[in-house]
């Protein structure tokens, strides 16, 4: 997997990407057991409860913290973050983190390892997790969290994180609440993650020039707690919030400010002055430009009319 022989055997190393593939679709199948449970709203809520905390897992643990730093914590807070991202089912904490850093590094280039602008809407959405190439990483793009022992192994054995959560769900509220907090809700999490691959780059605004296409888009923003404020993400990575104004919902970024007033969690980073009054000189910049066009619109529309009476 990387520098050191000791992360990954070499049986596993080599059955992996396969072993992968396999489950990859028999859990995407699963969301099909939804038509062996009698619908009720109190399990749409159990989906949602389920959706939520692990969509917490990928945006604050796996994005914000171990693949940009943004914040600080405990080391067992770490752990639990850690964890809570592993129950997604999207690997490991390390290995996430390490191709994202990658992606920030190549954002809409040749070795961007899911643009949707180079290699199309399915391959960037899900398909590229699937090739022998990214099964593994090297520890030297995550040397900050590739110390921790604790996180090795749960990176090694991210498996144990979701199957704990299944089973927990089955004792709370048997094959319902299985089926509803974990297939339904697993489905649709991935989906709604990887569309900050796929269509993040692809559909929205674009406020600085972050030299690629990333967009800010408000209803991915909804869809994952925040993400979806992908232009700002990709001109300043290294802030906890972004949404960089009070008006760019960003859930994520509420749960960590209110963890933080705990002293769960501190040194919360957020954008400087100066790249806020620019994005506010730019926002003013294209409402004024809309303006112009649509008054030069206006008066090529008025032209035109005044030209036919005039015949």
């Amino acid at each position: 997997m990387n520098s050191s022989p000791a992360t990954v055997e070499p049986l596993v190393k080599e059955q992996a990407p396969f072993l992968f593939l396999v489950l990859f679709f028999l859990v995407q199948a699963t969301v099909l057991t939804v038509f062996t449970v009698p619908f009720s709203w109190s399990l749409v809520w159990v989906a949602v409860a389920s959706y939520f905390l692990r969509m917490f897992g990928i945006t604050a643990a796996y994005h914000r913290y171990f693949s940009h730093a943004s914040f600080k914590t405990s080391r067992l807070f770490q752990f639990v973050l850690a964890w809570i991202g592993a129950m997604a089912m999207q690997k490991g904490p390390l290995w996430w983190a390490a191709h994202h850093r990658n992606h920030h590094k190549y954002s809409d280039t040749e070795k961007d390892i899911h643009s949707p602008t180079r290699k199309g809407f399915w391959y960037s959405h899900m398909f590229w997790f699937l090739r022998d190439d990214y099964n593994d990483y090297e520890a030297k793009l995550i040397p900050d969290f590739y110390k921790y022992p604790e996180l090795r192994f749960l990176d090694r054995f991210h498996w144990i994180a979701p199957l704990s959560y299944a089973v927990l769900l089955y004792l709370i509220g048997g094959w319902a609440w299985l089926v509803y907090g974990y297939a339904v809700s697993t489905f649709f999490l991935g989906h709604a993650t990887w569309t900050i691959n796929s269509l993040s780059h692809v559909y929205g605004s674009v406020r600085y020039d972050s030299r690629d296409t990333s967009k800010n888009n408000l209803w991915l923003a909804l869809l994952t707690m925040g993400e979806g404020w992908h232009n700002n993400h990709h001109y300043y990575c290294s802030s906890v919030n972004q949404g960089f104004y009070w008006y760019e919902v960003d859930i994520s970024y509420y749960i960590l400010k209110t963890l933080s007033l705990f002293g769960i969690v501190w040194d919360l980073k957020k954008p400087p002055k100066k790249v806020l009054e620019e994005g506010l000189l730019r926002d003013r910049e294209q409402k004024e430009r809309k303006l112009s066009l649509q008054e030069s619109k206006q008066k090529s529309k008025l032209k035109n009319k005044v030209g036919v009476l005039s015949t």
